[in-house]
């Protein structure tokens, strides 16, 4: 299953690479790093269909922002399940995210063990 995360903050990669490493180390996910909106949707539009299950943004990206890159990835690949991420677990991002299309919303520091629980649910490992 390839998960692609997308964070404007370069040290998430190595965070999320260690929360997961028996996954992919099993081969169970494989992850791909997006440090823009911009740069997410061209990662998305260089397979078709893209081979992406899951998409975890960060709400708050300068240039796009996670909201608008949510709008933008259930417009052209409604079958792509995404979940966001804010520092602000704010109820009107929330409200937003869900109201979307967002599958699930979460607010930092990242509870991995909920996270885990989410894809689990959409691959049944």
């Amino acid at each position: 299953m390839k998960i692609l995360i997308v964070d404007d903050e370069k040290d998430v990669e190595t965070l999320f690479r260690q929360k997961f490493r028996k996954e992919i180390r099993k081969g169970d996910i494989s992850l791909e790093f997006a440090f823009s909106g911009d740069e997410a949707l061209q990662i998305l539009s260089s397979e078709d269909p893209p081979k992406f299950v899951y998409v975890f943004s960060d709400i708050n990206m300068p240039g796009m922002t996670g909201l608008e890159l949510l709008d933008k990835i259930k417009a052209k690949f409604p079958e792509i399940n995404v979940s966001m991420i804010s520092a602000y677990g704010d109820k009107e991002n929330y409200e937003k995210a869900i109201q979307s299309g967002a599958k699930e919303f979460f607010t930092k520091p990242i509870d991995f063990d909920s996270l885990k629980e989410e894809i689990n649910k959409l691959t049944n490992l």
